[in-house]
């Protein structure tokens, strides 16, 4: 993991290096950098993606905005910042709705969207559940395995994705993030994003589980046919999360994507 100094914050983030061409990525709630390891991988050599690790999340600084906008400056000014611009950029959830605002508050940087489960449209009653509450979440666990029962007894089928987060410290296992932070930034993320979604004009790749939870097929179809230049991809048998549900399946469909723009 590298860092720079963005806005007056410590960001970490992932390079895999390499002659490629640059592509952004952006983790959504509770993720890191390294979930896009595997796409890294399937991408190279032609591809550089670089995995911003975003404020408040993983070894980045924490942080008391936690806007959508503290979000998509945080993006704009490391682009500028690395030199990397105009690049595509590619988004899970949260980071999905950070790239495609991105591209429409910064048209000069974003040539193209891969948004992966970002819906454009994130409240009550169109998504059951916008925020994951986790602030009655165990803090610490003695062992690895421990902190993922606890977890899961929450109510979550597969901690997985969240065990990304997890270090081991002098007291125990617990996780990189805080949970009141968590709370807060998925709060300030409940809103209509549908001006951003329709005012980014680059070509755009919108990837949907036909399982998920987060983002309902209904909107994800909707969000397709409005906005011009835009591909829909669904995957069966997948949820938000549809990068681990099928890793291969994922970064062939990104790659495909990427090497027409």
């Amino acid at each position: 993991m590298a860092a720079a100094t963005v806005r007056g914050l410590r960001l970490a983030y992932a390079d895999a290096g390499g002659p490629g061409r640059p592509v952004l990525a952006l983790h959504g709630h509770f993720g890191r950098a390294r979930a896009f390891a595997g796409l890294a991988a399937a991408l190279a050599p032609e591809f550089r993606l670089i995995a911003l690790e975003q404020r408040a999340h993983g070894l980045s600084e924490r942080a008391a905005d936690l806007s959508p906008d503290a979000y998509v400056a945080d993006a704009a000014a490391f682009v500028r910042a690395l030199g990397l611009g105009p690049l595509p950029v590619v988004g899970h959830s949260m980071g999905a709705v950070v790239a495609f605002r991105l591209a429409a508050r910064h048209p000069d940087l974003v040539t193209a969207l891969v948004n992966e489960e970002g819906g454009a449209l994130n409240r009550r009653p169109e998504v059951a559940h916008p925020v994951l509450d986790v602030r009655d979440w165990p803090h610490r666990a003695p062992t690895l395995a421990e902190l993922r029962r606890r977890v899961e007894a929450r109510g979550i089928p597969d901690a997985g994705y969240f065990l990304e987060s997890a270090v081991e410290r002098p007291d125990g296992w617990g996780f990189l993030f805080d949970y009141d932070a968590m709370v807060r930034s998925q709060e300030a993320l409940i809103g209509d994003w549908w001006p951003d979604w329709l005012a980014a004009t680059c070509p755009a790749l919108l990837l949907h589980g036909l399982d998920s939870f987060v983002l309902p097929t209904a909107m994800a179809r909707e969000m397709a046919r409005r906005r011009p230049d835009t591909t829909l991809r669904e995957f069966p048998g997948c949820g938000h999360w549809l990068h681990d549900d099928d890793p291969e399946g994922y970064a062939e469909v990104v790659r495909a994507f990427l090497v027409k723009v």
